[in-house]
């Protein structure tokens, strides 16, 4: 694939696209695949880079990997777990932070685990809790359970994911009961637990964020279909509102978007529930602008942020945008300022409530006024969020934009350069 491409703004996007599996979901998914003895069959997956570095990192580790790409289905076959040369392991996966979440099970099917370095502290933490004991090297960091792993309490200071993800990785085969308090309760968490309970898990989720699994000593393989991209299908719906477009988006569900249906249809934007996906569109007239607050789920989804921030641009009056789940997500404004948009971000908290960065120097707010239009320049994709909120940028732009490090994109959607060919975007390859 190319990293850059030219994109002639201005024109709608109309037409079908599919998303399929939850990058946040399946990832996960795969890597507790090696909780069980026996194969497990993962469907709905889609063709993205973080796909296939778990691949890559699940094989290093003696898992048989069979990836029908066309059919999006996964056959891992855990018969052979081996330990994997930290060497390899870091080759592999770069910057990303999976193979923390590979400790747990490897613990548990292998009695060790060795990563690289990598900030992990937390994570090493919950782990400590279960017993493990862990040696930081000169080379990296090494694990191991030399009696066992055993159930714990555990009580987040923030729910966070991937810390929840961690923990329930683990305790579903430590001896004995571990309780999670403060856990996160996503979508992509509540359907890893829908594997786990497949794979012979006792796992009881409570109202009050309080998570109690049951240790069990063997866990078997999972036949399973993995729940739709909720934030691929609301970066698609963002795109339809900010090019006064119409996308019908095949694949998504209103169940894990309803906090996002809701903020489309006050900005102004329309929808169809139909059983086989969303219809998303712009229906004429004037954008609203909105006081958002992002939060952890059932709140507004961060990731869900990027995107709309860009529609916004578009609303008629002053928007305010607070974030409150991640520090420092406001980067990618200063491509948009550089387009025309007129934002500004601030330390302060705007909007309902103080936050955990009100005190921290962190730019987490953001007011955006509007209409402004928007006009071509080349831009440098950031990240993956940030990077496919450019995208939308530059396709409700008059003008040719230069798109960089649209690589970057391909970690978390699947086949964009060809859903954007079939939304009759216009665009050529560098």
């Amino acid at each position: 694939m190319t990293d850059l491409i030219y994109v002639n703004g201005g024109t709608p996007l109309n037409g079908s696209i599919t998303v399929r599996g939850a990058k946040n979901f399946v990832s996960k998914a795969m890597v507790a695949a090696l909780l069980g003895e026996t194969p497990s069959e993962l469907r709905n997956v889609p063709d993205i880079r973080d796909v296939h570095v778990v691949s890559g990192l699940l094989e290093l580790h003696g898992v048989k990997v069979d990836y029908d790409v066309k059919a999006g289905v996964l056959k891992l076959d855990p018969s052979n777990v081996e330990t994997a040369h930290m060497a390899d392991i870091d080759a592999h996966a770069g910057a990303s932070r999976i193979p923390i979440l590979f400790c747990g099970p490897l613990l548990h099917r292998l009695g060790g685990c060795r990563i690289g370095d990598r900030p992990i502290d937390f994570h090493l933490s919950i782990l400590r809790q279960f017993g493990a004991v862990v040696d930081k090297r000169e080379n990296g960091i090494f694990l191991s359970a030399p009696n066992g792993l055993k159930g714990t309490k555990i009580e987040l200071p923030y729910p966070s994911v991937g810390a929840t993800e961690q923990l329930l990785m683990t305790a579903v085969r430590a001896e004995g009961i571990t309780e999670l308090s403060n856990a996160a309760v996503e979508p992509e968490i509540l359907d890893l637990i829908n594997v786990l309970q497949k794979m012979g898990a006792i796992i009881t989720v409570r109202t009050d964020r309080v998570i109690r699994i049951e240790g069990v000593p063997v866990l078997k393989g999972y036949s399973h279909t993995a729940l739709a991209d909720r934030i691929e299908a609301a970066s698609w719906a963002s795109a339809a509102l900010a090019t006064r477009g119409d996308i019908f988006v095949k694949g998504a569900t209103q169940p894990e978007m309803t906090a996002f249906l809701n903020t489309f249809r006050k900005v102004g934007g329309e929808f169809e529930i139909q059983d086989d996906g969303i219809r998303f569109f712009h229906p004429g007239g004037e954008l609203k602008p909105i006081v958002l607050e992002t939060d952890v789920h059932p709140g507004f989804m961060t990731d869900w942020q990027q995107p709309l921030v860009v529609a916004l641009t578009q609303a008629t009056g002053l928007s305010i945008v607070h974030e409150t789940v991640y520090e420092n997500r406001f980067g990618f404004t200063d491509a948009l300022n550089g387009m025309g948009a007129q934002i500004q971000v601030y330390k302060e908290c705007l909007g309902g409530t103080e936050c955990r960065f009100g005190q921290r120097n962190f730019h987490h707010s953001a007011v955006i006024a509007g209409p402004t239009p928007l006009v071509a320049r080349d831009i440098v994709v950031p990240d993956l969020r940030g990077g496919f909120s450019h995208l939308i940028a530059a396709l409700a732009a008059e003008g040719r934009s230069s798109v960089k490090g649209i690589q970057l994109i391909d970690r978390g959607y699947e086949n964009f350069m060809g859903k954007l060919e079939a939304l009759g975007a216009k665009f050529e390859m560098a």
